[in-house]
């Protein structure tokens, strides 16, 4: 099963991909598409719109998953990324693909444990699950890739029962 996740936002939106056989996932995919934060809206969400079409037409994903939006103390912002939003189920739509939303408590609790994680605990455990290398001297993913590789990994979890990264890391 390949599988879309991705982190929307207007200023950045991050993506991954990752193929999931059994209990194990490899990582296929990742980045982040920068529109710019000085280019009007309509501009910047294009450039979201296009770049996710490339992801999707280069890496064939079977579904994707979608970090839904939560409220906050800024209205505008949750319009904003309302509309980054949108445009990711309007280029997975248009591609024909099923669509799964998950809530960003929901996403930390299957990869974490804990819905109040940080990013940099999120982005420690997705490298594990994907058995990245963390030494000294390595690329991290950035942590819109790797809020987008969560949510990728917490739909295979929700759906196929897959082993959680926390007790991969406990049996070793």
């Amino acid at each position: 099963m390949i599988i879309l996740g991705i982190d929307p936002g207007s200023v950045i939106t991050g993506y991954g991909v990752i193929e999931a056989r059994g209990r194990q996932c490899r990582l296929l995919d990742q980045g982040v598409l920068r529109p710019g934060s000085r280019k009007p809206l309509a501009d910047r969400l294009k450039v979201i719109y296009d770049g996710l079409c490339e992801v999707i037409d280069r890496n064939h994903p079977e579904l994707v998953a979608v970090e839904s939006t939560f409220g906050g103390r800024f209205p505008r912002a949750a319009l904003v990324l309302g509309h980054a939003r949108g445009v990711a189920l309007l280029a997975a739509a248009n591609r024909g693909l099923q669509i799964w939303e998950y809530a960003p408590r929901e996403v930390k609790s299957a990869i974490v444990r804990a819905g109040g994680a940080s990013k940099q605990q999120v982005q420690y455990m997705v490298s594990a699950m994907l058995n990245l290398d963390r030494g000294p001297g390595s690329e991290t993913l950035p942590e819109d890739a790797s809020d987008a590789l969560a949510v990728a990994i917490c739909h295979y979890h929700r759906v196929t029962g897959g082993i959680k990264a926390v007790d991969r890391i406990r049996r070793r």
